[in-house]
């Protein structure tokens, strides 16, 4: 097993030499981490991935934006297709090779062709849950209820300017500058990984901040207590889209 060095971490945030088969937008991303067991983290992992630590410590995340200008590689976007809310529930992997990324437990959208695209061909667990936005007062509020359950939950912060990009090696770069997805096909029991490209993050501290940890105990995964000890907010990445591939062993 090779841990990520901090080249191979640097080198992801150079475009792939290769056609990218979609681009989109994303849009006042808000970021919330939690410090997790990595040995609790390992066990949900499939097999080939190995949960990413920094200085010795995992974490799980929880990321609400808007997904905007969705358009497959030669397509014009459509306003309504193209245009959507998701809420991600993600941890930070690496492969055998040391190539990092990410694991999302599940991804809720309230668009049901995002739902459907994104499960059947990139293998991602997408689930379609009721969503909402708005801004009142220059506080943002992220809105999310799973079909399953009653009681729907918010996610509330007002932004402070954008101050800073993540320096390598920081715990910043650790969180954000993640340019790898990673999916299993469990039938198949097949490893993918999907890259990405944009330039990097320009992240804000947040203020005014409401949470709400439920979106782990939909993942079977035990709920962190406390604030995030980590947040902050990126107002727009403009994002190129590459197809999924094989990972070998």
């Amino acid at each position: 097993m090779n841990v990520p060095s901090i080249e191979q971490r640097i080198a992801l945030q150079h475009r792939p030499n290769q056609m990218a088969v979609m681009s989109q937008r994303w849009e006042d991303l808000l970021f919330l981490h939690w410090e997790a067991n990595a040995g609790a983290i390992q066990e949900t992992l499939p097999p080939g991935l190995t949960v990413d630590c920094y200085e010795g410590k995992a974490y799980l995340a929880i990321v609400p934006f808007k997904m905007r200008a969705i358009r497959p590689r030669g397509l014009p976007s459509v306003p309504y297709f193209s245009n959507f809310l998701e809420c991600n529930v993600r941890t930070y992997v690496h492969d055998s090779n040391g190539v990092p990324g990410v694991w999302f437990y599940s991804l809720d959208t309230d668009r049901w062709l995002a739902y459907w695209v994104a499960r059947k061909f990139f293998r991602l667990p997408y689930a379609w849950s009721p969503m909402g936005y708005e801004m009142t007062d220059n506080i943002q509020h992220y809105q999310v209820r799973r079909r399953s359950e009653q009681t729907q939950i918010e996610y509330a912060f007002q932004s402070e300017p954008m101050t800073r990009v993540a320096a390598p090696g920081s715990l910043d770069f650790f969180f954000l500058e993640r340019y790898s997805l990673y999916s299993f096909n469990r039938h198949k029991e097949q490893l993918y990984r999907g890259r990405v490209y944009h330039k990097p993050y320009e992240v804000a501290e947040i203020t005014n901040q409401t949470w709400d940890t439920r979106p782990f105990a939909w993942n079977q995964l035990p709920a962190p207590k406390g604030p995030p000890m980590h947040s902050c907010y990126s107002k727009r990445v403009v994002v190129e889209v590459f197809p999924l591939e094989r990972v070998s062993g």
